[in-house]
């Protein structure tokens, strides 16, 4: 009996340790870190020169396409120039937000043509642990990004 609850506390253990060492760890980091790393990777002429914003209630409608969603921060990536349809934002939603209705509030309402005379070809709201990001970029530039950004 004594062996069987040994064995059963070693197992334990090695349990919490990996659960400690899960994909977690990598969320904590700040957004800019997270925009860093969706962006590893690409050449200096695969994409145009960005610019941060932050986002708040004022201007989140511009950006999601809704402004209803609780948040605790959020970012976009969008070029210095208008007329190039890109656009990346990562969003840390509030502690009891409904991820998924979120992701379906932004894919129902964002819009791809929000800039003069270009639309972007893609895209993709996803998610990882209390992150949402939208991409809207070209098809090949789209991927590479939600990649990057699955591989957190």
């Amino acid at each position: 009996m004594k062996k069987i609850f040994s064995i059963f506390l070693v197992f334990s253990a090695l349990l919490v340790v990996l659960t400690g060492c899960g994909k977690k760890e990598t969320l904590d980091m700040s957004l800019e870190d997270i925009l860093a790393k969706v962006y590893e990777g690409f050449g200096e002429d695969e994409l145009p020169s960005l610019n941060n914003t932050q986002i708040t209630k004022d201007n989140m409608a511009y950006y999601l396409g809704v402004d209803t969603i609780d948040f605790k921060e959020a970012i976009a990536s969008e070029p210095l120039i208008s007329s190039i349809a890109h656009s990346v934002v990562v969003l840390r939603v509030a502690d009891g937000v409904d991820i998924e209705q979120a992701k379906q509030e932004i894919k129902d309402n964002v819009n791809p043509a929000k800039w003069v005379c270009v639309e972007a070809e893609k895209v993709i709201v996803d998610s990882n642990d209390d992150v949402i990001i939208l991409i809207m970029a070209s098809n090949d530039t789209a991927d590479k990004i939600l990649n990057n950004f699955k591989n957190l």
